[in-house]
Formats: C-alpha cells, structure tokens, sequence
C-alpha cells in the first residue's frame, strides 16, 4: 500500500506525522495507566522506557496500515 499526502484544512501533511500524532496519544493513553497501577517502580529509565514503548507503538501502527 501506498501512503499518499493527507489534506488537512488545505495543508498537505505527509501520513506519517499524523502516525506519529496517533501513536504520541496511545502512549500517553498507556503512560498514564502504568503510572496508576505503579508499574514504573520495575523500570530503570522511565523516560527510556517511555521512549521504547512509543516507538514500539508508532511501528506497529505503520506496519499495521502498510499492510
């Protein structure tokens, strides 16, 4: 599958920054209920692991669309 350019209000905005809007959302979405259940207390580097998990979100979002 192709991705094409998106029209948003007149603005062409390439697909993978609103990807990458989407996957900021999920994350903060699954930031948010680690933080409450204290799942932050087994990580090492919160923000690293943050950073992986975003990045681990935002892929899995392409590959699912590319497909």
């Amino acid at each position: 599958m192709k991705f094409f350019e998106i029209d948003l209000f007149g603005v062409y905005v390439a697909p993978i920054s609103v990807l990458m809007v989407a996957a900021w959302f999920v994350t903060v979405a699954s930031r948010r209920v680690a933080s409450r259940f204290g799942l932050f207390r087994h990580v090492w580097h919160p923000a690293l692991f943050v950073f992986s998990v975003y990045m681990i979100v935002l892929s899995s979002m392409v590959l699912v669309i590319a497909h």
